[in-house]
Order: structure tokens, then C-alpha cells, then sequence
């Protein structure tokens, strides 16, 4: 009779890489969770009373160039009566168009 030894992993390396595991996929979630309200807060602040917050808001938008952004500076330029934020948004706006047309805007140009 041939009886053959099979191999288990050990139960306590199973137990830590289940963990690190849910730690990691913890992690990930309280970081989404916690960058949506970022955006959020970043948005409200674009239609703020305060011209400082408007401005943070606009820098934070700077640096996410999407579709929605593009969308929500073309409703703040319609809002917006300061000369100098007016400016500053027309100047991102149009960076981020361009920058999201990507290589089909240089072949137009």
C-alpha cells in the first residue's frame, strides 16, 4: 500500500495573510471614503460666500482634469463675478480641455 504525505500549510500563516489582507482592503476603503468627502468638501467650497475658499477649491480642482470638472467650471464661470477668479477658472478650464482631448487636440491645431 503506497500512502502519500500531502503537504498543509500552516494554519497560523493562513490566519496572518488573512489579516494583512482585511487590513489592506480596510485601508482601501477608508481611503476612497475619505477622498470622496475631500472632493466633495472641495466642490461645496467652489460656490462658497468666501473668495478664499473658492480659491482653494479651484486649486484642488487643478489637479483632477476630468469630465465632471470640466462640466462644474463651466457652471462656476456662469456663477462667478470676481474678474480674478473668472480668469483664473477660464485658464483651467481650458487646460483641462485640452489636456482631456489628449493627442486628437494637436492634430486640430
Amino acid at each position: 500500500m503506497l500512502v502519500v504525505k500531502t503537504e498543509r500549510v500552516p494554519t497560523r500563516a493562513l490566519k496572518v495573510t488573512g489579516l494583512v489582507v482585511l487590513g489592506a482592503a480596510a485601508a482601501t476603503l477608508i481611503g476612497v471614503v475619505l477622498a470622496r468627502d475631500q472632493m466633495m468638501r472641495h466642490r461645496r467650497g467652489l460656490f462658497s460666500s468666501h473668495p478664499l475658499r473658492r480659491l482653494a477649491a479651484l486649486g484642488y480642482l487643478r489637479a483632477h482634469p476630468n469630465v465632471d470638472n470640466v462640466l462644474l467650471l463651466r457652471d462656476y464661470l456662469a456663477w462667478e463675478e470676481r474678474p480674478l477668479l473668472r480668469k483664473r477658472a477660464a485658464a483651467m478650464l481650458e487646460s483641462m480641455e485640452r489636456q482631456l482631448m489628449g493627442p486628437r487636440a494637436a492634430e486640430g491645431s
